[in-house]
């Protein structure tokens, strides 16, 4: 009786994990606009904030990586979160709650914006959304570079921003190349000694 009643706390919990995952990629999915960046600092909230699966820190290094590698950045975030929560059972539940609601939504919405696409109200809504856009960016930016100083430092992050800027803008250098070349430095960096820490 007692295995019986265990073995239903665990199914519970397993079907309350599944459940926390789908909510808070369908959360974050259905609310992102502008396609994947703008889905980050929603993603970073249900991951590190709420249901603190993962550290900042942690979630820098996903992002890092998920943008160094080809594909639609909030399912390569999704997938992993997913994997790394709930293993494969985890990774499809967090993939469909991504998916799933965009791809239903935008083909209603796409067809609606085709039908109206020459009204006022259609453009004035699309030219409004861009300003939140920009502020959700703004947002995970700083807060990127708030834990910059615990990792590379004030002085060599603003540097390599600075850098980056330049690449990107001026070199026009793929933003892919920039974050492998990060990786790279920071991988090749000395690590400090246990007594430095402190």
């Amino acid at each position: 009786m007692n295995q019986e009643g265990e073995k239903r706390s665990i199914q519970k919990s397993s079907l309350a994990l599944h459940w926390n995952l789908f909510v808070a990629f369908f959360r974050s999915g259905i609310v992102s606009f502008g396609g994947g960046p703008s889905g980050i600092p929603l993603i970073e909230t249900e991951v590190v904030k709420r249901y603190h699966w993962m550290s900042l820190e942690e979630f820098g290094d996903m992002v890092a990586l998920a943008n160094a590698l080809p594909g639609p950045i909030n399912t390569k975030l999704a997938g992993y979160v997913g994997w790394r929560i709930k293993g494969l059972s985890g990774l499809l539940v967090a993939l469909a709650a991504v998916v799933l609601p965009t791809v239903v939504l935008m083909i209603a919405l796409l067809g609606v914006l085709a039908r109206f696409q020459d009204q006022r109200w259609v453009r004035g809504m699309t030219q409004a959304v861009l300003p939140v856009v920009g502020v959700l960016m703004a947002q995970l930016t700083w807060s990127f570079m708030k834990n910059a100083k615990k990792g590379l430092g004030w002085i060599i992050s603003l540097i390599l921003v600075g850098m980056s800027f330049v690449l990107m803008e001026v070199l026009h250098v793929h933003p892919a190349i920039l974050i492998a070349l990060t990786l790279l430095l920071v991988l090749l960096k000395p690590s400090k000694k246990a007594g430095e820490h402190q």
